[in-house]
């Protein structure tokens, strides 16, 4: 019993040390459209990146609709897994299941929300262990994804 409590200890003290760690990436912009129209444009299902986002060639919805396949323009897939979808607060999470990317552990939310002057604000953030990369790279490249994403979706609406 005492063997069952130390291990259950060390490992409580592992996740809380990774969680202590995890990186945090978070970026949102303001668009002069309803939140509404910003939310189905960006969000019509969980390919909608696939319409707005320019690093991604492709986007292909599997296990019904719960995972996608993001194929990026010169190379690479990106596969992610929907956590969680609420078109009434026009939110969804979701996690990097395979990818090229400096991270682990990566999970996102993509929220939009109405600003109360007939346009919105659409927030992006995530957390994320840095694998491959000092933390510092990580966040620069989960950013720089983010920062392109919002600022063609801007220009698209």
């Amino acid at each position: 019993m005492r063997t069952a409590t130390l291990f259950g200890a060390g490992v409580a003290a592992a996740l809380a040390y990774g969680s202590a760690n995890a990186a945090e990436v978070t970026r949102s912009i303001d668009i002069a459209a309803p939140a509404k129209k910003v939310w189905t444009t960006a969000s019509p299902d969980f390919c909608g990146i696939g319409t707005f986002h320019p690093a991604i060639e492709k986007c292909v919805l599997a296990d019904g609709g719960k995972t996608r396949t993001l194929s990026l323009k010169g190379g690479g897939t990106i596969v992610e897994k929907r956590l969680s979808w609420s078109a009434k607060t026009r939110s969804y999470s979701y996690a990097i299941v395979e990818s090229p990317l400096p991270v682990a552990d990566y999970t996102s939310t993509f929220t939009v929300k109405a600003d109360g002057k007939k346009g919105s604000t659409v927030l992006w953030t995530s957390t994320f262990t840095p694998k491959g990369a000092s933390e510092a790279d990580a966040k620069k490249a989960i950013d720089g994804i983010y920062s392109s994403g919002l600022d063609a979706l801007k220009a698209k609406l």
